[in-house]
């Protein structure tokens, strides 16, 4: 999957969020550490979705934008 990320310059390096997921935001000191830094973010909240619904009856819909 692709998620938008939002970088942002700050005086002690980049800090970095992506808005699709409300709260998940990293930072680094430069910006290939914050990216990355965000990717494993990225993998902690979905896991953490993800098991929060695990025994629910989840469905998927497919939107156009």
């Amino acid at each position: 999957m692709k998620y938008k990320i939002v970088l942002n310059k700050t005086d002690e390096g980049y800090s970095v969020s992506c808005p699709g997921l409300p709260g998940c935001w990293s930072q680094g000191k430069t910006e290939i550490e914050a990216i990355e830094n965000i990717k494993d973010a990225i993998q902690e909240y979905l896991a953490a979705v993800y098991a929060s619904v695990k025994d629910s009856n989840v469905r998927e819909v497919e939107i156009a934008i």
